[in-house]
């Protein structure tokens, strides 16, 4: 990210715009805003990174900043000096002497093609000459070759195995030429994607001709949102039209030069050849033997006639807007139109309507629509004959996901491209007044609105420094990539590497694992299975809380796709994945049952793990009884929920050493280091005092290096003593992805009971979730998921539950693990309700609030005093800051006036219940006065360092003579280590930043306590005790400055409750499916937060993972239950540009709590929950489009997630059709009510003054001509000509183009 905003930055230096201010760069908001665009962040929700960005450019409204260490809220005037300079131009930079040597050596070895770089096997000819003499030397005989340019093709299509030899051919100058000419622009090969946009956005202003222009305008538009920017500054144009051409690749810009009428320039030997990017594209794969020189763009300027207009247009629908997403499908037409003077309609000419990425194997031309459309007078039927048509046309293959989408996508592009040019339907087709109101200010693409956001905090001074919104405690180190995780431990001497051979069958006998013969194979030193378990030691990968364990290796039998089998280990990581890659596995079925893959197969074979009691919710009230009471009943509704994926930026990786006398060193990114030290050593067969675990910092967990950090750190151990070597293993993101599970996947059926005004008597759900193959923290699911779905007050509430065991990978915990669920369900219940009785769905809300008296039935052992219960104003608080009541009535009337986007807002509230754990903690004061502290919880990016630092700081300030601030730079937070402090137990839950800091606060009070004494001594020679002074004074004094704490919650301060709020709006685009969310306003009781910037940070980022979760995030399988959304080309995290256009939260200070730690609260997980605040505004958007079209009805099932593709299926996938056809229904029934015979007797209306030059039926006069006729005569009054020949006033005006009926 920093490269990226850097590199951005000194790119718009270079533009010739106006000088900026002094410490600011010439980039724009905008542009900063789209700087790492590409880039994935899972932590932070990208607020804060944008606000960085930002802050840079010349035009921010430095107000607009947000929280930053600065300055504070409430300043009048920020000052932009207090902001880290920045030279223009991006500075000086220094680049290592010893790369600047290395390169120099390296180049040196270049000028050869025949000479192989000091890289093994890699070329650089420097001309198509010497290019074409490598190919034919017989060097590469017998060998794989790659020809590249920037190589980025690896991160879509990943090598399955090495190649010998490598063609760089980047450095032919011939590949990268510009040549322009009167007829357009020819671009070499070899030219970056990101130098394309630069030369067509040039090319496209400097054309005198604006139809010239417009063809290379938009080809860089388009171009700018493919691929992040650090991918379109290395890839090449070249590059990605052989993917397309060689391996189907969905490309945006093989269809969008392909509608442009493209034409490409290859090289086949000795001959060169000139032929259209069609005929390319429909060539079998090409080999080195064929090389791709150019590719020549018309500019069409000499094209255009006198009469017509060019006209050209690109589409993309995407999962993301920008970045790193292919289309589903994308698109180009290109076409020249003018004005039918008889009719004066559009007709269309030298067409090109080229459509991709829908399921085919390249880019093609819909040459039977364009057909169809040239030369005839644009009308609904032309339009519909030609939707049919295409769709005829445009077949995605077998195996295609959302085959009908794509089409329909294609469809709604085609209309989007010939609607304005359509008669009748430029307007909305509905005969309502078009809407002005100043609310509906997206006028335009709403996706590209600028980022905006309100952060409110509130500090107390009564703590300080804890409540003081300070930095992140190590964040210098973080931003400069100086930070110190797992796999930045420099390896030892030595070292091997790791990468697990997993099962792709989900039951079955393993009777082999070989290996293909391959380069990859050869690189092979060991292959560590069951079998190398030492004498003593145990196949155990991980152990549960509440018994049970889970195999390390499945053997003799694999239990489920994705288990691991081995581990191959290899001299460098790469050889080790490549390796793994070559597995060949025999399975044999005999004589086992058939899989259990889905929760349906789980109840009919009675496959379920078993709840403990005391971890089964309660149930509440007398659900029959509480049905009889209803006025209203919805029995047996569904709701489906998917499974989602970690997505940390660092994947599942450990390093273990042995060391001397049988004892072994690991260091694991782990939540769990206490219990993977237990499972390592059960499985090597030694003590657990012989193995040590340590964890400096995770790079996000989120759950999932809980217990599914296990299986990695216990294998690399096994691999380690066996060979006695280090071993480290960093999971690749598709083996991480399908070997360590997500949040659990449930289907849920429920009946509710209610009242005419909404109020609700009775719930009763019967839930399947699926667990997996093993317990790991399944059975706290139930629990967890029921408190959430307590928010509301159900009268009666009653439940199944079943936890089924199936042949999946283990489902674990995940951020807000079963609160997430519950209280989407409640939401879901609440709306459904709210559509029977057609009230509003907030109305229901409140109607089923809880009232404290209701709280405690429903949370007996965690309702707290009834001044704790802060929701009722929150929720007030939310409708009045998030202007809600005037935004559902701008949201109504935009509804009505827009067509083809619909609007959805909705609010959400969450109760949270917490309970924290013990923690312990040792604070050690050293002679120099800085301080060391260690505690059980592991920083995962959580802010857990920087509250303990802030605690400490605090605790011991007392003794401090200038107040605690100065003992903040003082204080040094270690990493964690089993063997140095015991019982650290598990980072999770958001409570263990509070329980390490009462732990610190516990151990620093020792310390206080022996140090008064010191200290009230001192003062009776001295007023002012210097804390130097002090500690020096005790080390003589042989007092303990070391102090150790075990905090353990008491009973009455055990559980407690969280609440918050949040409201949505989000946009759907009815052609594709597309989601914009609009605005999301947040607001969260933290009591009185420990660090106010942290918990903000932790909220927002939370909120964003559960966007993911409710909207963007499709964890797929394959029909045998292996994971195979296993990448981020298939898997899809929220992106800055899909995150809220407008994003405000607050952290509300809602006092002294007594059983809190300093009255904080959590905050790390609930905001995730309110998520779904989304997930319900996009169900209104729904609804409202369904309404428009009234041809579905209004109660539906929206599942989780709900992506575009949902959407679209939802409000319509025939929608343009039947759009279409009502309008050509009514073109047919205007030419024939023309058409009547009219009777002009005294006995029928009055003849007009002027009598229209109306024919008779039996005319047969065509209807352009009759059209002509009236358009070219004055008209004083207008008539309506009704079926029975009579002639009506009421009726609207012929117009010059249209006659409307």
């Amino acid at each position: 990210m920093c490269m990226s905003i850097f590199s951005s930055l000194v790119n718009a230096d270079k533009s010739n715009k106006p000088e900026p201010p002094e410490g600011f760069s010439k980039i724009s908001v905008s542009q900063a805003e789209r700087s790492f665009s590409g880039n994935m962040c899972r932590c932070t929700g990208y607020r804060p990174i944008v606000d960085a960005c930002k802050s840079f450019a010349s035009d921010v409204d430095l107000e607009d900043l947000g929280l930053n260490v600065f300055w504070r809220k409430g300043d009048n005037h920020p000052d932009a000096s207090k902001l880290p300079s920045y030279t223009l131009g991006g500075g000086i930079c220094t680049f290592p002497d010893f790369l600047i040597s290395e390169i120099k050596s390296e180049m040196a070895h270049l000028n050869d093609a025949n000479v192989s770089s000091p890289r093994e096997g890699w070329y650089c000819p420097k001309s198509i000459k010497e290019y074409y003499k490598l190919i034919n030397s017989g060097l590469l005989s017998e060998c794989s070759v790659k020809v590249v340019v920037g190589n980025t093709s690896t991160g879509v299509y990943k090598d399955q195995d090495l190649y010998n030899k490598y063609i760089d051919i980047a450095a032919i100058p011939e590949l990268s030429a510009v040549v322009r000419s009167d007829e357009g622009i020819q671009i070499g090969a070899a030219t970056s994607i990101s130098r394309t946009i630069e030369i067509l956005q040039q090319e496209s202003e400097s054309m005198s001709s604006p139809a010239g222009g417009v063809v290379f305008r938009k080809l860089a538009e388009h171009m700018s949102k493919v691929a992040p920017p650090f991918v379109r500054n290395t890839a090449s144009i070249g590059g990605n039209i052989i993917l397309a051409q060689k391996y189907s690749f969905r490309s945006d810009i093989a269809t969008i030069l392909l509608g442009a009428a493209a034409v490409v320039c290859i090289q086949v030997s000795t001959e060169t050849l000139r032929v259209t990017l069609e005929q390319l594209l429909e060539q079998p794969p090409l080999d080195p033997s064929t090389l791709l020189l150019s590719i020549f763009i018309p500019h069409w300027a000499s094209h255009c006639q006198k009469d017509s207009i060019l006209i050209f247009e690109t589409y993309r629908a995407a999962p993301r807007p920008l970045g790193n997403a292919v289309s589903y499908v994308n698109s180009a037409f290109l076409g020249h139109v003018s004005v039918d003077k008889s009719s004066g309609g559009h007709v269309l000419s030298d067409l090109h309507l080229a459509f991709g990425a829908y399921g085919t194997e390249h880019a093609i031309r819909a040459r039977k629509v364009e057909l169809h459309l040239t030369g005839k007078v644009l009308t609904a039927s032309v339009v519909l004959e030609a939707v049919r048509l295409l769709r005829e046309t445009i077949v995605p293959m077998e195996g295609t996901t959302h085959p009908e989408y794509r089409v329909s996508v294609a469809v709604g592009f085609l209309f989007s491209f010939l609607s304005p040019l359509c008669k009748g339907m430029t307007k909305t087709g509905t005969g309502r007044t078009p809407c002005v109101s100043p609310d509906l200010l997206h006028s335009g693409d709403a996706s590209n609105m600028p980022l905006s956001s309100r952060r409110e905090t509130l500090s107390s001074d009564e703590y300080k420094p804890v409540g003081d919104p300070i930095k992140k405690y190590g964040v210098e180190l973080q931003a400069s990539g100086e930070a110190v995780y797992v796999d930045d431990i420099p390896a030892p001497k030595n070292t091997l590497y790791g990468e697990f051979v997993y099962s792709t069958q989900p039951l079955a006998h393993v009777k082999s694992i070989n290996f293909k013969p391959s380069l990859a194979s050869e690189k092979i030193v060991t292959f560590v299975s069951a079998k190398d378990i030492p004498t003593g030691g145990q196949n155990v990968g991980s152990t549960f809380l509440f018994g049970g364990e889970e195999a390390l290796f499945g053997d003799p039998v694999t239990e489920f796709a994705g288990q691991a089998l081995g581990v191959v280990i290899a001299e460098t990581q790469r050889y080790a994945d490549m390796a793994a890659k070559q597995a060949v596995v025999e399975y044999s079925t005999d004589d086992l049952k058939p899989p259990i893959l889905t929760v349906e197969q789980a109840v009919q074979n009675n496959s379920y793990f078993t709840i403990p009691p005391n971890l089964y919710p309660n149930q509440v009230g007398d659900f029959s009884k509480g049905m009889a009471e209803a006025d209203h009943k919805i029995i047996s509704a569904k709701v489906k929920l998917a499974s989602q994926y970690y997505f940390y930026m660092e994947t599942q990786t450990a390093l273990a050493i042995p060391d001397e006398d049988n004892t072994m060193t690991v260091y694991s990114s782990s939540q769990y280091p206490e219990l993977a030290q237990s499972v390592i050593a059960k499985c090597l067969g030694i003590p657990f005092s012989s193995v040590r675990v340590m964890t400096r910092r995770v790079g996000g967990g989120f759950g999932g290096k809980a217990i599914r950090s296990f299986h990695i750190a216990t294998a690399a151990a096994l691999c380690a003593h066996k060979l006695r070597r280090p071993v480290r293993i960093y999971l690749n993101r598709n083996t991480d992805m399908i070997m360590v599970g997500g949040r659990h996947p449930m289907k849920v059926r429920y009946s509710v009971g209610f009242k005419s005004d909404g109020k609700i008597t009775a719930l009763h759900l019967d839930i399947l979730m699926n667990a997996g193959i093993s317990t790991d923290a399944s059975p706290v699911i139930p629990g967890t998921l029921i408190s959430g779905l307590k928010k509301y007050n159900w009268g009666a509430l009653s439940f199944d539950i079943k936890l089924c065991r199936t042949n999946t990978t283990s489902k674990s915990v995940m951020r807000a693990p079963g609160d997430t669920q519950g209280s989407f369900i409640a939401d879901a219940v609440i709306e459904h309700v709210a559509s029977v009785l057609s009230l509003d769905a907030n109305t229901v809300r409140e109607k089923n609030f809880h009232t404290y008296d209701s709280l405690v039935v429903f949370y007996p052992d965690s309702a707290g005093e009834p001044s704790t219960y802060t929701l009722h104003s929150i929720f007030s608080r939310l409708a009045a800051t998030s202007s809600y009541l005037r935004r559902a009535e701008s949201v109504r009337r935009f509804n009505s006036c827009s067509k083809w986007r619909k609007r959805g807002i909705s609010c959400v509230p969450v109760i949270f219940k917490v309970e924290p754990r013990p923690a312990p903690g040792r604070v050690s004061v050293l002679s120099d006065g800085s301080i060391v502290v260690e505690v059980g919880g592991v920083e995962i990016g959580q802010g857990l360092w920087t509250k303990v630092q802030q605690m400490t700081a605090f605790a011991l300030g007392q003794l401090w003579p200038d107040g605690c601030e100065g003992l903040l730079e003082r204080v040094r937070v270690l990493q964690t280590d089993t063997l140095s402090l015991i019982q650290g137990g598990l980072t999770a839950g958001s409570t263990t930043s509070e329980s390490s800091c009462a732990a610190t606060l516990q151990a620093c009070n020792t310390l206080v306590d022996r140090l008064k004494p010191v200290m009230e001594r001192m003062q009776l020679h001295s007023c002012a005790v210097s804390w130097d002074a002090l500690i020096s004074q005790s080390t003589q004094e042989n007092v303990n400055l070391s102090a150790s704490a075990y905090w353990v919650p008491v009973q009455d301060s055990n559980l407690y409750l969280n609440y918050g709020a949040g409201a949505s709006e989000v946009e759907i685009d009815l052609l594709t499916g597309a989601i914009t969310l609009l605005r999301s306003d947040l607001i969260y009781d933290c009591g009185k937060s420990l660090n106010p910037a942290v918990d903000l940070g932790q909220i927002e980022g939370s909120f964003i993972q559960g966007i993911g979760f409710f909207i963007y995030e499709e964890h797929q399988t394959n029909e045998d239950g292996l994971v195979i959304s296993n990448s981020t080309w298939d898997y899809k995290i929220p992106s800055v540009d899909t995150i809220p256009k407008q994003f405000n939260a607050e952290v509300l200070n809602t006092g002294y709590h007594e059983n809190r730690v300093l009255s904080s609260k959590a905050s790390g997980e609930p905001a995730v929950v309110l998520a779904s605040s989304v997930h319900c505004a996009l169900r209104e958007a729904i609804r409202a489009a369904r309404m428009e079209f009234a041809s579905s009805s209004l109660e539906f099932q929206l599942d989780v997630p709900a992506p575009m593709t949902v959407v679209k299926e939802l409000c319509g996938l025939d929608i343009v059709d039947k759009y279409l056809r009502d309008l050509a229904r009514r073109e047919v029934t205007s030419s024939t009510r023309a058409h009547l015979k009219l009777d002009f007797t005294p006995n029928n209306w009055l003849a007009p003054s002027h009598p229209l030059p109306l024919t008779s039926m039996g005319s047969r006069r065509s209807d352009d001509a009759f059209m002509g006729s009236v358009a070219r005569r004055p008209l004083e009054d207008s008539y309506f000509i009704s079926a029975t020949g009579k002639i009506d006033t009421k009726v609207e005006r012929f117009s010059n183009h249209s006659f409307l009926a």
